[in-house]
């Protein structure tokens, strides 16, 4: 009974079914997500099940996106591949770096998102997941890249409070939430800070978003549930899901948005791999966007 109360509260927002979607952000009055390991990126602005827009095919994983100016049009910035890029869907990708093109290992990007002052944050990681392969970059306006953090395996997220002023990083891996002050307006990190820590049976914090209220939510991969946190960390609210893998969370237009996967699934139910979608009051900021200035020398394709 409990498991059919669970459905009944969720429904799929697009028809289709993806291997690992991930990336959910709601912006422009719509929802955006990817579909990671195919390299798309969808968005739709109706939550009736129908199909969604496809709106980039890149034919490399995709870990993440943000809106970004391209030149004079509208268009992102890509955790891609092995590197970030800006992008218009138009053209080949412009890349600003790819730090994780590695001789001696296989990289892609991961997750990622831009704070309050328009600088794109994003994680790599290998192929396989192994141990402290991974890092976190920060993408400047200039168009700039820097390594920030290393030895991270399965870097998530990272999520910002409104301010800028703190960022939430999980590492998938090793299910923990890492919490670091953060400069406005350099973008400089302060030391370390524990803030979550889950069990493999609670699943591995993956996506999150900080909402109006400054709480924390983090989807719980293989944990079938997302989880609520207070600024102090304390465990606020626990929404259940139909489905083990849920990757990404998003707010907006009085919903909640949840991405899932198929990813290593034996028996999938009907559910898995869906992007659900259930009514909320819970509200949170749209995804912000990268303040992109075009660099004077891009480098060039390999």
């Amino acid at each position: 009974m409990r498991a059919a109360r669970v459905a009944r509260r969720w429904r799929p927002c697009v028809a289709d079914r993806y291997q690992l979607a991930e990336g959910a952000r709601w912006f422009d009055g719509g929802l955006f997500f990817v579909d990671l390991l195919r390299g798309d990126l969808y968005s739709c602005r109706e939550s009736s099940g129908g199909r969604p827009e496809q709106v980039l095919g890149l034919g490399m994983p995709l870990g993440a996106v943000a809106p970004a100016a391209v030149g004079r049009r509208r268009g992102w910035i890509v955790a891609a591949g092995v590197g970030i890029a800006l992008t218009d869907g138009c053209g080949a990708p412009e890349w600003l770096a790819r730090p994780g093109g590695r001789a001696d290992r296989a990289m892609r990007m991961n997750d990622g998102a831009c704070d309050p002052a328009g600088r794109f944050w994003a994680g790599s990681m290998e192929v396989h997941a192994a141990r402290d392969a991974g890092s976190l970059y920060r993408t400047d306006p200039d168009g700039t890249v820097h390594e920030v953090l290393d030895r991270l395996t399965v870097p998530n997220g990272p999520a910002f409070t409104a301010d800028g002023r703190l960022m939430y990083l999980a590492d998938s891996a090793r299910g923990t939430i890492t919490r670091y002050a953060t400069d406005p307006v350099t973008g400089a990190l302060g030391p370390p800070e524990p803030f979550a820590e889950f069990t493999l049976a609670e699943g591995r914090p993956d996506g999150m978003t900080v909402d109006d209220h400054g709480n924390l939510w983090v989807a719980l991969w293989g944990g079938g549930r997302v989880l609520c946190l207070g600024p102090d960390g304390r465990r606020l609210r626990t929404v259940r899901l139909p489905t083990p893998h849920v990757s990404s969370i998003a707010f907006g237009g009085g919903r909640m948005y949840v991405t899932t996967a198929l990813h290593r699934l034996e028996r999938p139910g009907l559910l898995d791999g869906a992007v659900l979608t259930s009514a909320t009051a819970v509200t949170a900021p749209p995804a912000l966007a990268f303040g992109a200035m075009r660099p004077a020398h891009a480098p060039a394709e390999p």
